[in-house]
């Protein structure tokens, strides 16, 4: 029976990361199974314009992901592609993506060897960026894609057109575009709606609107976003891909926004739902109040 093989993308510059890897590297080979390792790179974040590579090979059977919530979007822009199973392993903070402890890392690794866990697949937002009617920029993104004025600059005009019909100009601080995975980050410390993971759908959130009439919109993932720069800006306008990479947004400039042909699959944590994940993260509370203080 021939062993499945694994990719191990770790946090970059990440001493316990980088440590965790060598070990999980050695233990997997001492079963005979192959492992292909990578450190995940940094890039600037600076007029970014085309997908990340990665030595991992594409017919891997699983990808374990050593971080935090960061370093799986940057694995997912890599290898997401390639349909592959990813466990994420926390090693950093808040970790809704990367939901296994380090120190369940092995017992459940050895579950997903045996094909003993469940996945489940997200939507991926594909964006383009035309300029005088060239492509320019073209990223696939698990969490948002945010267009943001500088510190200084005054509000921005952005015309949104959903399928080529007029929606709305916001004037705004900027506006995200956020996949159910992406709505427990920048989508809701602005204000945004929280979405089932799974869902497929996409939000549209504006970031300290002028209207306060202008409030989050979600849309189906059968539509296409097209998002212009109507005004010029005394300052610096950014596209940012997760959060992570950056691309100069300027005047007349045309951001299109639809799902990915592509999605990803995450292997869930068989010690929690989402629902449990949700409320320890956000600190919601603990048990029911009539677990908490009995029936009586």
């Amino acid at each position: 029976m021939t062993q499945p093989s694994v990719g191990i993308i770790y946090k970059h510059k990440f001493a316990p990361a980088r440590n965790e890897a060598l070990k999980l590297e050695s233990w997997l080979k001492t079963k005979g199974i192959p492992v292909f390792s990578e450190e995940m790179s940094t890039r600037s974040q600076k007029d970014a314009c085309c997908e990340e590579s990665s030595s991992i090979p594409s017919n891997v059977d699983f990808v374990i992901v050593l971080g935090g919530d960061g370093t799986l979007l940057g694995a997912a822009r890599k290898v997401a592609k390639y349909g592959v199973p990813i466990l994420g392993v926390n090693l950093g903070g808040l970790g809704f993506l990367t939901e296994i402890p380090i120190i369940r890392v092995f017992p459940v690794i050895e579950m997903m060897l045996r094909g003993e866990l469940e996945t489940e697949e997200r939507l991926m937002l594909e964006t383009t960026v035309l300029r005088d009617e060239k492509e320019v920029c073209r990223f696939v993104v698990l969490n948002d894609v945010v267009i943001n004025k500088g510190a200084l600059a005054r509000i921005i005009d952005l015309d949104v057109y959903i399928n080529d019909g007029f929606l709305t100009t916001f004037r705004a601080d900027g506006l995200i575009v956020s996949t159910p995975t992406g709505s427990t980050a920048y989508n809701l410390s602005a204000g945004g709606p929280v979405l089932y993971p799974t869902l497929e759908s996409f939000i549209l959130t504006p970031i300290c609107p002028f209207a306060l009439t202008n409030r989050p919109i979600i849309i189906p993932d059968s539509h296409v976003i097209s998002i212009r720069l109507t005004k010029e800006s005394e300052e610096q306008v950014s596209l940012t891909f997760d959060g992570q990479l950056g691309f100069k947004f300027s005047y007349g400039d045309v951001v299109q926004i639809h799902k990915s042909d592509k999605k990803i699959k995450l292997i869930k944590s068989p010690d929690q739902n989402y629902f449990e994940i949700l409320r320890e993260k956000l600190m919601w509370g603990g048990a029911p109040l009539n677990e908490r203080h009995g029936n009586d």
